[in-house]
């Protein structure tokens, strides 16, 4: 006889503002693509091309501090994946910073999706639904954005 499916404990649901601030929050990668593509000035548009690295990698150290602080208050269990989950994600996000232009933008995408993939498949039963919902849905505009700055950063003579 097969166990009942996992269900997950009722949670509150995130308060709209919450909701809020993190959509805003994606506002800085939707103007990089945008600065690449019209300021006049090379330096200019690389300075847009650094931004859009630095934010995401910012993003995706911010994501292992969500499950670092989680795990810290026991709302998420302890495990030696978790720990290095968090970690390498902190450590891609400075690899991108360091390898900068179209590769850290590439590598982002990346990790960003494969945190992604670890949320949903890997954990998924222990995180609230809309909370997954909003991951599902900012990690999708995050990769997306990254990826046409990436592409608009080739056609602007960025490396």
């Amino acid at each position: 006889m097969n166990p009942p499916p996992l269900r997950r404990p009722p949670r509150p649901s995130l308060p709209p503002w919450a909701e809020i601030v993190a959509y805003v929050g994606i506002v800085p990668l939707v103007l990089c693509p945008l600065a690449i593509t019209f300021l006049p000035e090379y330096g200019q548009r690389f300075i847009a091309q650094q931004v859009a690295v630095a934010y995401g990698a910012v993003i995706l150290a911010a994501l292992g501090a969500i499950h670092w602080g989680l795990a810290l208050a026991g709302r998420l269990g302890w495990s030696v994946g978790r720990a290095i989950g968090v970690a390498l994600s902190a450590a891609c996000g400075v690899v991108a910073v360091v390898i900068g232009g179209e590769r850290g933008l590439a590598l982002l995408v990346v990790a960003l999706g494969l945190f992604w993939l670890y949320e949903h498949r890997g954990i998924g039963e222990e995180l609230p639904e809309d909370y997954l919902q909003l991951r599902r849905n900012l990690t999708l505009a995050g990769c997306f954005l990254l990826a046409i700055t990436m592409i608009l950063s080739d056609s602007a003579g960025l490396a």
